[in-house]
């Protein structure tokens, strides 16, 4: 008869995707998820089956939460330039607790060119982004808030470039003023 479980599964996949958020998927050991997780090896991979599937589901969690902050924040009745500024707000200035950079960045660059079921999961999550914002510029487009030259589809391409490039240099030690002096000129699009 299997034991139960002892740990809260969802934390645990929580704090994977931290380790793996600040040093990257290789650089993370079966002993770093461990550390970080609380779990012993053997309960790491008699539940996530190992380092990569432990992976996939902390790059799931981490691209679920943001792809429904995101969802949420454009559906809302915030004028568009007001939207626009807090994605890249978010970008600008993250959590606290969070590691620099973005897991979803890192991964594209570390894991992207050779895992073929990452990269899907990074090409479906990226899809996602670009229509969650493409709908909401076609709404401020009809509202009169963006011009009638203004195409949404290249907008929501433009601020999904301009968050990820504002995530490298994030990850690369940029201050907090060069950021701003981005997402300032960003804005101005807007």
């Amino acid at each position: 008869m299997a034991r139960p479980r002892k740990f809260d599964e969802e934390r645990a996949v929580e704090a994977a995707m931290r380790a793996f958020w600040r040093t990257g998927y290789e650089a993370t050991s079966t002993q770093d998820l461990c550390a970080a997780t609380g779990l012993g090896r053997s309960s790491i991979y008699n539940t996530f089956a190992g380092k990569h599937d432990l992976f996939r589901r902390a790059l799931r969690h981490y691209m679920d939460e943001r792809d429904t902050a995101l969802a949420e924040l454009m559906d809302g009745d915030l004028p568009v330039k007001e939207k626009v500024r807090t994605v890249l707000g978010w970008a600008v200035e993250p959590g606290p607790d969070d590691p620099a950079g973005c897991l979803v960045v890192n991964s594209m660059i570390e894991l992207g060119p050779h895992d073929e079921e990452v990269a899907g999961m990074l090409r479906r999550s990226h899809e996602l982004r670009v229509r969650i914002m493409r709908t909401a510029f076609e709404a401020a487009r009809a509202r009169g808030e963006l011009g009638p030259g203004q195409d949404p589809l290249a907008l929501a391409r433009f601020v999904t470039a301009t968050v990820s490039g504002l995530r490298v240099l994030a990850r690369g030690g940029a201050d907090r003023a060069t950021l701003e002096s981005v997402a300032g000129t960003a804005l101005d699009t807007f």
